[in-house]
């Protein structure tokens, strides 16, 4: 891939990767040895992690069309292969965290796709893309679900930050871009009507009531996690990389700051 063209986004946000596409590769491990390692890439570079974990979902029957998807990852990396987290020494120590969902987004399953990211002062410590494991009857069911997952991680960090005797005394700002979910977390009667919902989603109300986290809303174009729930056209994708937290180690070199 050394003489391949750089693009701007890791994914093509006109076409959506379904597990029909094209005829199968006649060997399929090269690719499984590229989602391989682009999995331990995510560890480092949020950017990537939705278009990884949807070319991971099909490294048992890979395509000719999931190959090319994971090949335009590499030539999105080699566009900024110096980018990376940031984690400032003296960034305050608040949490806040940002969730999302993409309803019914697998075009195989129609399960909803969601995304969190979690920060701690201004860097990334936390994130996710992942599918929903049953469908939702509606998108602010599978926001709720989203901010289900996000409330606990949000709860699991507070107990590290506990265990190291570092004090948390605020609530963790939790931001959602539905109105509806916000809602049912935050209404008796709206939580009355949604019973369809998994009592377990419920913990965010729980949680809300206890002050541990703070429901906030939020507009859709300056929600983070939507980075991690679907692919973006360049203009939204970038917007959103740069309140990543996301730097390029390479920029003083390059005549940047």
């Amino acid at each position: 891939m050394l003489a391949s063209a750089p693009v701007s986004t890791p994914m093509n946000f006109s076409k959506r990767i379904t597990a029909t596409d094209e005829t199968p590769l006649a060997d399929p491990t090269p690719y499984r040895r590229l989602v391989g390692r682009l999995i331990y890439l995510t560890n480092t570079r949020p950017d990537i992690t939705h278009v990884v974990h949807q070319l991971s979902q099909h490294v048992a029957a890979p395509t000719h069309t999931h190959h090319q998807a994971s090949l335009r990852v590499l030539r999105y990396l080699k566009s900024n292969p110096a980018q990376g987290i940031l984690l400032a020494a003296d960034s305050e120590i608040k949490l806040k965290g940002f969730s999302d969902a993409d309803w019914a987004g697998c075009p195989d399953t129609r399960r909803s796709v969601m995304g969190y990211i979690v920060y701690l002062g201004h860097s990334p410590i936390a994130w996710r893309s992942k599918k929903q494991n049953t469908v939702s009857r509606s998108s602010s069911e599978a926001e709720y679900r989203a901010l289900a997952s996000t409330t606990c991680e949000l709860q699991w960090i507070l107990y590290l930050l506990n265990n190291l005797r570092i004090e948390h005394s605020q609530p963790a700002l939790l931001f959602c871009d539905n109105q509806s979910a916000i809602q049912i977390a935050s209404n008796q009667v709206f939580h009355e009507r949604t019973k369809h919902i998994e009592i377990d989603c419920h913990v965010v109300r729980e949680k809300v009531q206890q002050g541990v986290v703070k429901l906030l809303p939020i507009d859709s174009k300056n929600q983070h996690a939507d980075i991690l729930t679907k692919a973006l056209p360049p203009s939204s994708f970038h917007t959103l990389c740069s309140k990543l937290g996301l730097l390029n180690i390479h920029s003083q070199l390059e005549g940047g700051s």
